[in-house]
């Protein structure tokens, strides 16, 4: 039904000479799309700059094929960006720090963003992460805060308006930005005889970003601007909006939905937003999910007055769409005019978030003219980001992992650790007393292919060498477990490995490849020790389980860092559903480890690729256990400390090129 009202004004536009009512009047109809993107962080092409290769899953030049192919459904519509929009690749890094944009110049992103002519932006806590100087040049703003010259020109920005009303300047007392703006358009629609007609449109448009960026960015935004909480600033304008005569109030809020109790500080407040009167339709984001999304098991989707399947938060129209240009998200309001403005028909009123990825698997096409558009600046990042951000006097590789090198492992452990201890502290006193623990996983464990491993050779570690380390482009998250969640959370990872019994005289394969490698989670903590026992059922391998040298409680509670995949539900983990996520980080987990690598610079085996926190449980066994590998490389296991590890043959015979290696578990 709605495709085919949808398409109505465009076939009546497209009719040579036909005759349009002008004017709307009480009883006309319309259709509307709010057309949304968010979380781009300068995606700007389906290119994935730290493995140095084409990703077709990702990508603005990608959603360009959608916002057309939108376009053409809803001849009446309005392309907006939810914001972190600036940061988040390589790319913005090379044109914020590396060789910054001159005044003159537009960033990458916005130049495809006016190539596609985006009709308005809000701003993201990632627009901050630069400074404000940074930002007030690229977004063509001209603050009046502390840190920003009185005197600096007006530079060169995006081509469309940008808003956002809860953060304002010490100085003035003022938004930083234009709260709202009220954007006029023609509509067309159909009379209540059935005749087209042609009229405008009054849209308000207000913006809203977490407060809680004056934590994140404390070192750029201390003492030269303040937040506001997002129902209050909200409180203050929208009146303001009807007054001015908005026919509809949009909120681009950069947020998502938490159903704990409002606060002014509250980080994703859009389950109270979508409560202030007035709102017609809400977009949101800084989750990086799509909504609606009828499966999602996202606690803030699941709440009650959520409507996961149609696209609601207390009835108001809200769409998220996800990240990276992963997503397009579309609103399409179904419009009647009341004899006074254009209200919305909840009823007839639809919500998707729709992916560049197609059901067969494959991708949509990219827009060709935006690779063309940045053609200079995506040459010059590639140059980048081979620079080295590190040394490592070890070489970090996954060859060995199922049997316990953590070479490849533990550096991630540790930045992951790191990064949420300083979250907690900056954020969430109440769990300053919890230890923190780190899961992490041998993403590359020859699934793929005997060149299927991570291998990072010792000397200078660049930034794409973050990539091996780090494959997916997940986002940190933590969650809140105890003990006996913990023990769980392991038994699942023992998984990966058959049972053993140790009564065969015949070969005996150690390792389980129908469970991923990249689900074999695993600690690497001096204050944790655990083994597993290959011998035993599934659900019955973690023994002695130890935390600071005491077996440990059950209840004992712990925040384990992880990534958003495993925390929402990724790998069928017992209790992992998103319920216990307690931090969803702004950033993805490959940027923690890159800045980490920054930080520590010099990586070393010691310090960085040795701790274990578990072995195999010794047993004896009358045949040989064995697993697969890539030749000639036992010198590797060595180097990790393995020695309970041989070849036994170059080539195993199954014609893949691996090597046949056994382990002797008695060790």
């Amino acid at each position: 039904m709605r495709l085919v009202f949808a398409a109505l004004p465009l076939l009546l536009a497209g009719c040579s000479g036909f005759p349009f009512d002008n004017g709307p009047r009480s009883g006309a109809q319309a259709s509307f799309a709010l057309l949304e993107t968010s979380d781009l962080h300068a995606n700007v092409l389906s290119y994935d700059y730290y493995k140095l290769q084409a990703d077709p899953a990702l990508g603005l030049e990608r959603t360009a094929t959608l916002i057309k192919q939108a376009r053409a459904e809803y001849p009446n519509n309005l392309l907006i960006d939810n914001g972190d929009a600036l940061q988040g690749t390589a790319l913005a890094d090379y044109q914020a720090l590396v060789n910054p944009v001159a005044c003159g110049q537009t960033l990458a992103i916005y130049k495809a963003m006016n190539l596609l002519k985006f009709d308005a932006a809000g701003i993201g806590n990632h627009e901050f992460n630069y400074g404000l100087a940074y930002l007030n040049q690229v977004t063509g703003s001209h603050f009046d805060v502390d840190g920003v010259p009185a005197d600096a020109p007006r530079c060169a920005g995006p081509d469309f308006p940008i808003v956002l009303a809860n953060i304002y300047s010490v100085r003035t007392r003022k938004p930083l930005f234009a709260p709202y703006r009220i954007v006029t358009r023609e509509i067309i629609g159909t009379g209540p005889e059935g005749k087209p007609l042609r009229g405008t449109i009054k849209i308000g448009l207000i913006g809203f970003t977490p407060p809680g960026v004056l934590s994140w960015d404390k070192a750029w935004l201390e003492g030269k601007v303040y937040a506001e909480g997002v129902r209050e600033s909200a409180q203050k304008y929208i009146p303001q909006m009807r007054a001015e005569g908005a026919d509809l109030v949009v909120a681009i809020s950069h947020g998502g939905v938490d159903g704990a109790p409002y606060t002014p500080q509250m980080e994703n407040a859009n389950y109270y937003l979508a409560q202030v009167p007035g709102v017609d339709a809400l977009l949101i984001g800084h989750a990086h999910l799509p909504f609606p999304d009828a499966a999602s098991k996202a606690a803030g989707f699941n709440l009650p007055g959520v409507d996961k399947t149609k696209g609601a938060i207390h009835g108001v129209p809200a769409v998220m769409a996800s990240l990276w240009g992963k997503h397009l998200g579309v609103i399409g309001l179904h419009l009647k005019y009341d004899g006074k403005r254009w209200v919305v028909d909840k009823s007839r009123t639809t919500v998707e978030a729709r992916a560049i990825r197609q059901p067969d698997g494959s991708y949509v096409a990219p827009d060709p003219a935006i690779a063309a558009l940045v053609a200079e600046e995506h040459a010059a990042t590639i140059r980048y980001v081979k620079t080295a951000v590190g040394n490592s006097d070890f070489r970090m590789s996954s060859y060995f992992a199922d049997v316990g090198d953590v070479s490849a492992i533990e550096l991630v452990n540790q930045a992951q650790t790191a990064y949420v201890r300083d979250f907690v502290k900056a954020n969430l006193p109440q769990y300053a007393a919890l230890p923190v623990l780190s899961m992490a996983s041998p993403f590359k464990t020859g699934a793929a292919g005997v060149a299927d491993y991570t291998d990072v050779k010792p000397g200078a570690v660049a930034l794409n060498n973050a990539a091996d380390l780090y494959l997916y482009p997940n986002a940190l998250h933590a969650v809140k477990v105890n003990g006996a969640q913990l023990k769980a959370w392991l038994e699942k990872s023992a998984e990966r490995f058959n049972r053993i019994d140790p009564g065969s005289s015949a070969p005996q394969e150690l390792v389980n490849t129908g469970f991923s490698g990249f689900n074999f989670d695993m600690l690497t903590d001096a204050d944790v020790s655990y083994q597993i026992d290959v011998t035993q059922p599934v659900g019955q391998r973690i023994v002695n389980l130890r935390y600071q040298g005491a077996p440990l409680s059950p209840s004992r509670e712990f925040l384990v860092a992880t990534n958003n995949y495993r925390a929402s539900g990724g790998g069928g983990f017992p209790g992992l559903d998103g319920s216990k996520t307690v931090i969803a980080a702004p950033d993805s987990s490959r940027d923690v480890l890159i800045a980490y690598i920054q930080k520590t610079r010099e990586l070393t085996r010691a310090r960085n690729g040795a701790t274990r926190s578990w072995r195999f449980a010794p047993v004896t066994t009358k045949g040989p256990v064995v697993f697969r590998s890539a030749p000639g490389m036992l010198d590797l296991a060595r180097e990790a400390g393995l020695t309970s590890v041989s070849q036994l043959k170059a080539d195993d015979g199954a014609g893949k090129g691996f090597a046949l290696y056994a382990i002797d578990l008695s060790k």
